[in-house]
């Protein structure tokens, strides 16, 4: 029997032990070879173990759309830093803008608008036209986020701007009586944090706060638990993490001819205090992230519901080290940023008192900003000259560097948002664009 009459999930299952090398050469052998390799489960194991190819440590695909093979050829680019650099957007007056990318549409604060640019199919270089315009706010919008269905931005006047991405109506929420440096949203609940030293959680059918949290520092940035769940909702977590889901649904009793169940006590991972809530409650949860000018941990944990802390996080902070970014790449891993010039892993079923692995800013300038690829590569912005830097989570130096702004005019990298083959960085007077399909390595 020849090699390509096995069947198909054989044949691929062999294909996928070859390495990237000797499946370019294969498929060089024939045209029906060439179809067979270039498919995506061939490369599947290749793609996992490089940088930026949109297959997530839980083998998820972040980008089905682009072949898989073509995103390999792209990924040697990022490891080698082979690029193209342009400045697709530039204004006069310094701003401190916030990027989101959602597709094919790159969304950008400008003082008190946030624009929305298409990216061009072909070669995903920015319409200077803005097909949308946002806008509600009488001073600088500080931060937005994204939803399906909601664009929600806080400003420096205090005020939180509800637009539909449907509608042309938006809607003001008023409760902050400074700028609002921070906002995240998931399951129609808001939670803002701002200058006033407090977070407030919103739903978005409410006009004022459900919840005032004191925290007593002013609040730089602020994450929801991607796994947060609806009122009434039962807990949803991983597999991994060894819970069993109820037998019936919470506040609903038994049928009477079924025993109740048994009562057990919570289940803690290995190494996790016991003071610590249960796995299932990190489910309703957000974290804060504070200046750290008091004597307090700058992160804190709370519980959406009871609106109560349920922990913190680390133990030596310098004074003034505050965290000016944060984000989940899984329901128990937590990456932060800051003024401690230090990027940190947190892995919230072990102990909270240490951070699991941590990546230092080799010029020792403050990190503004941050995104992880769900697999190996972060890509950080440092606040001097529009440094961007993209490391490998395996090792702790720094991979490769870009130094966007010129030695004359520093600027923060003040936000950065990545594709399979884009970086676009915010700077004080333009948005920066790295094309990383250029040069690309042959892979046939």
């Amino acid at each position: 029997m020849l090699l390509f009459q096995l069947p198909e999930d054989v044949l691929y299952h062999i294909l996928s032990y070859l390495d990237c090398q000797t499946l370019s050469r294969l498929s060089q052998v024939s045209k029906v070879i060439w179809h067979i390799v270039s498919r995506d489960v061939v490369w599947k194991k290749i793609a996992k173990g490089l940088l930026n190819t949109g297959i997530t440590r839980y083998w998820t695909d972040i980008y089905p759309h682009i072949l898989l093979k073509e995103r390999v050829k792209i990924a040697q680019n990022w490891c080698h830093g082979v690029c193209k650099r342009t400045a697709p957007l530039k204004w006069q007056p310094k701003l401190l803008p916030w990027l989101q990318l959602d597709g094919d549409t790159l969304f950008l604060s400008q003082a008190g608008e946030i624009h929305a640019y298409p990216l061009r199919q072909d070669c995903k270089k920015i319409w200077r036209k803005p097909i949308k315009i946002y806008s509600g706010h009488r001073a600088d919008v500080c931060r937005f986020v994204l939803t399906d269905t909601h664009l929600i931005s806080g400003g420096s006047d205090g005020k939180i701007v509800v637009h539909s991405r449907r509608s042309e109506s938006p809607r003001k929420l008023f409760g902050h009586n400074q700028e609002v440096n921070c906002i995240d949203s998931k399951n129609q609940l808001i939670i803002s944090g701002s200058r006033d030293q407090t977070t407030k959680i919103w739903t978005l059918a409410s006009s004022c706060p459900r919840d005032i949290i004191p925290l007593y520092d002013r609040v730089w940035s602020v994450a929801i638990n991607p796994t947060l769940r609806v009122r009434g909702q039962p807990p949803c977590l991983p597999l991994q993490a060894g819970l069993t889901p109820p037998t019936h649904p919470p506040n609903q009793p038994a049928k009477p001819n079924q025993p109740k169940p048994a009562i057990h006590p919570p289940i803690h991972p290995p190494n996790q205090p016991t003071n610590q809530p249960p796995l299932w409650a990190l489910n309703d949860s957000f974290v804060t992230g504070t200046a750290c000018c008091k004597n307090l941990s700058p992160l804190r944990i709370w519980d959406v519901e009871r609106s109560e802390c349920t922990g913190s996080l680390g133990s030596e902070f310098r004074r003034g080290a505050g965290v000016l970014d944060m984000l989940f790449e899984s329901p128990f891993h937590l990456f932060t940023c800051g003024y401690d010039t230090f990027i940190r892993l947190w892995d919230l079923r072990l102990s909270r008192r240490k951070n699991v692995m941590e990546w230092e800013e080799p010029h020792d300038s403050a990190f503004y900003c941050m995104q992880t690829d769900g697999n190996h590569m972060i890509a950080s912005g440092s606040s001097y000259y529009g440094v961007v830097r993209l490391w490998d989570k395996r090792q702790t130096r720094c991979l490769q560097f870009f130094q966007l702004s010129s030695d004359l005019v520093s600027s923060p990298v003040y936000c950065l948002r990545f594709s399979s083959s884009h970086l676009y960085a915010a700077l004080a007077t333009a948005l920066h664009s790295l094309d990383f399909r250029h040069n690309v390595i042959t892979i046939r």
